[in-house]
């Protein structure tokens, strides 16, 4: 499925706290020491960022399913990450030329990991440690990699049973990473 984002239209209907909110929550839940200390995430620019495309494609996977706003809350949280990324790019000293280009990587960046995630969750937990292995751990790391792609099931399991209006209101959790003890 092709996602319906376009960055130059504005939300309708998504309440300005709400999103915040949900981006909130989705920084927080990527920014738990356990991914980067005993999951194997890189603690790098690279590795917070795709930590946090994992956890805003979980929320944006279930906003699909959601019938009424649940289109305009994600473009709405897409433009908010959108404007986070140019935020960080230009606090980080890049300079107004280099953003538009960097912009479109992170696009780029987006768009191939919601389709490989997409696509690897459909085939189960093996197919998505797979494409996390490949997105976040650079290649190594295969059972830091299913561990990851274990919770992100879970994840996908818990949103997928919080209705319909509480998602619409932000009132979405994500459950606690797996840790070394959790996983056997």
């Amino acid at each position: 499925m092709l996602w319906p984002f376009n960055h130059f239209r504005k939300p309708r209907l998504a309440p300005a706290g709400t999103i915040e909110t949900i981006y909130g929550m989705i920084v927080t839940q990527a920014r738990e020491p356990i991914f980067y200390r005993d999951l194997g995430v890189p603690d790098t620019v690279n590795g917070r960022f795709d930590l946090l495309l994992l956890h805003l494609w979980m929320v944006l996977r279930r906003l699909r399913n959601v019938a009424q706003g649940g289109v305009e809350l994600s473009q709405a949280l897409f433009d908010r990450f959108c404007e986070d990324m140019d935020d960080n790019l230009r606090e980080m000293g890049v300079g107004d030329q280099t953003v538009p280009k960097r912009m479109r990587a992170f696009g780029e960046a987006f768009y191939g990991r919601i389709q490989a995630y997409d696509q690897a969750i459909e085939t189960g937990v093996e197919a998505l440690g797979q494409a996390i292995c490949k997105n976040i751990l650079s290649g190594t790391g295969m059972d830091q990699a299913r561990r990851l792609a274990a919770y992100a099931v879970a994840a996908n399991a818990e949103l997928g049973q919080t209705g319909d209006p509480a998602v619409l209101l932000g009132s979405i959790r994500f459950p606690a990473p797996l840790g070394e003890d959790e996983t056997s």
